[in-house]
C-alpha cells in the first residue's frame, strides 16, 4: 500500500502533492471548457492539452484524441504491479456560469480564504487535479501503483457524453483493455452531521462512496392540435393539452422503491448515527435526519420534471403542434414501470420521444468498496463511510456499458460549514486547499504499492 516512515505515517508526497493539486487546479480553471450542449463553445482541447503535457513531463505517454473539433479527450495508462486495470475518470468540460452572480470571476482559478475558487471546482477539476498531482508525484517519488491505472480525462460530461465517454468506449474501446472497476466523481467527500444521542453540538463524518445511479430519461413530449385563430373558440388547443398533462407529471407522487443498495444506504446510515430509520416512514424520517437525510431523500423514487417549453410563434395564432422536454430519472430495476407511468400521465393526445435514454447502474457494497472504506478510515479513523447513490448521472453509464463497474470516489474532508452539495453547478464554486491534500493522502493509500 506504500511507504510509511517511522511513525507509522504515509511518508508520500502529503502537503507538497496536495499544494500542487491546489495549483494545477487553479490552472484548470482558468481554462473556460464551459458546455452548453452545442459545438459552439470553446471545447475542452485546450485543457486536455495541459493534461497531457502535464502526464508527458513524468514520463506517461498520454493519447489525445479528439472526436469532433476541440471535444477532446486525454486518456493514459500506468504500468502496476498487477494487469487487471482500475480505471480513474473525470471531466474536463464544466456548466455554463453568469460572472455577475458571481463574487470572484469563475474562470479566475483564484486561492482565496484557503480555497480554490471557479467553474468546475467541484464539479470536477479539483478531482482531476488531486489526480493529476498524485501521479506526478509517484513519478518523482518512483512509486508503482498496486495494479495497472488507465486515466480518462473527457470531454461532454455536462451534455449526453457523446464526445467524451461515449466516443472513447465505442472507437477506443481497447485502451481499457482490463478494467473492470472505475472510481470517478461524486462520493467520498465528508459530510457533517449531528451524533444522535450525543452531546450538544457534537458531530460525526459521513463519507458517502457512490455504488450506483438513477437512470436517466430525456423526452420531448408534443401535444398536436388544431391551428386557428387566437380570437376563436379553440377546438383543440395544444397548448392547453400539453399543459394539462405536465402540471399531471409535476403533480404526480412517485410511490416510494427501495433499491438494494439505497437499502444499504439506509442501514449504514442507522448504524452509523445509532438510530433507527422508519422504512415507511422514509420522507419524515429523511426531515427528521436534515443533512444525513438529503443522502437518500431523492432516491427513494423515481422523477419527473418538465424543464423546457416551446409553443406558439405569435400571440393571435393557436398553434398546430406545443411541445416540452423532460427530465426524468429512474431508480435500477424500475425502468418499465417508470415508463408505463410516464405514459399514463402524458394520455393519449401526447406523443413522446426519447433525446437520450442511460440505464441505472449499481456496483457491489463490497470487493473495492471495501479498499475505498479503509483508505478514508486510514485517514479519518473517526469517518463513517456509507454506500450512496446519485440522484443524476456520469459518465460512470457509458463505462458500465463496457463491463466496467463504477464507484463515485473523490476524497475529500470539508468544512462542516462548507454546503458542497449546493455547490454542483451553483454560483462561488470553491474546493479547500485542505481537502485537496486529504483527497490525494486518501488516494495514495488506495492505489499505491510500493518504491521501486
Amino acid at each position: 500500500m506504500g511507504k510509511t516512515d517511522g511513525n507509522g505515517d504515509r511518508a508520500s508526497g502529503g502537503e507538497v502533492s496536495g499544494a500542487e493539486a491546489a495549483a494545477i487546479c487553479s490552472e484548470l480553471l482558468r481554462i473556460d471548457t464551459t458546455n452548453d450542449g452545442t459545438l459552439d463553445g470553446p471545447g475542452e482541447r485546450t485543457a486536455a492539452e495541459y493534461v497531457a503535457g502535464l502526464l508527458a513531463e513524468t514520463g506517461i505517454e498520454p493519447m489525445v484524441l479528439e472526436s469532433a473539433p476541440r471535444r477532446t479527450s486525454v486518456v493514459a495508462r500506468i504500468p502496476g504491479d498487477s494487469p487487471d486495470a482500475l480505471l480513474i475518470h473525470g471531466h474536463l468540460d464544466v456548466v455554463p456560469a453568469d460572472p455577475a452572480e458571481w463574487r470572484m470571476h469563475p474562470f479566475s482559478g483564484e486561492v482565496d480564504d484557503g480555497c480554490v475558487n471557479g467553474r468546475g471546482a467541484v464539479d470536477m477539476k479539483g478531482s482531476l487535479s488531486m489526480t493529476l498531482a498524485l501521479v506526478r508525484d509517484w513519478a518523482r517519488r518512483g512509486v508503482r501503483p498496486r495494479r495497472d491505472i488507465v486515466l480518462a480525462f473527457l470531454a461532454d460530461e455536462e451534455a449526453t457524453g457523446e464526445y467524451g465517454a461515449g466516443h472513447v468506449v465505442t472507437r477506443h474501446r481497447d485502451l481499457f483493455e482490463g478494467c473492470t472497476e472505475a472510481i470517478s466523481e461524486s462520493g467520498g467527500f465528508s459530510v457533517t452531521v449531528p451524533r444522535a444521542g450525543g452531546a450538544a453540538g457534537e458531530a460525526l463524518r459521513l463519507y458517502p462512496v457512490a455504488v450506483g445511479e438513477r437512470g436517466t430519461a430525456w423526452m420531448k413530449v408534443t401535444a398536436h392540435g388544431v391551428a386557428g385563430h387566437g380570437s376563436k373558440p379553440p377546438v383543440d388547443n395544444p397548448v392547453a393539452e400539453l399543459c394539462r398533462a405536465l402540471v399531471r407529471l409535476a403533480d404526480h407522487r412517485w410511490p416510494v422503491r427501495l433499491t438494494p443498495a439505497v437499502a444499504a444506504l439506509i442501514e449504514g446510515l442507522g448504524r452509523a448515527l445509532g438510530t433507527t430509520i422508519d422504512l415507511d416512514r422514509l420522507d419524515e424520517e429523511a426531515e427528521r435526519l436534515g443533512r444525513a437525510g438529503t443522502l437518500f431523500k431523492g432516491v427513494i423514487r423515481n422523477s419527473a420534471n418538465p424543464t423546457m417549453l416551446d409553443a406558439g410563434y405569435k400571440v393571435n395564432v393557436i398553434p398546430g403542434t406545443a411541445g416540452a422536454h423532460v427530465d426524468g430519472r429512474f431508480l435500477p430495476g424500475f425502468e418499465e414501470e417508470f415508463f408505463e407511468t410516464i405514459d399514463r400521465l402524458l394520455g393519449p393526445k401526447i406523443t413522446r420521444e426519447l433525446v437520450q435514454l442511460d440505464h441505472g447502474v449499481a456496483s457491489p457494497t463490497a470487493g473495492l468498496f471495501d479498499e475505498l472504506r479503509a483508505a478514508l478510515l486510514a485517514e479519518d479513523p473517526a469517518g463513517r463511510p456509507v454506500p450512496y447513490v446519485m440522484t443524476g448521472g456520469t459518465d460512470a453509464k457509458s463505462f458500465a456499458k463496457i463491463g466496467i463497474r463504477g464507484y463515485g470516489f473523490a476524497p475529500l474532508l470539508l468544512d462542516p460549514g462548507l454546503d458542497y452539495f449546493g455547490m454542483f453547478h451553483g454560483v462561488d464554486e470553491r474546493v479547500p486547499v485542505a481537502g485537496l491534500e486529504f483527497g490525494v493522502r486518501v488516494l495514495d493509500r488506495l492505489l499505491a504499492s510500493s518504491a521501486a
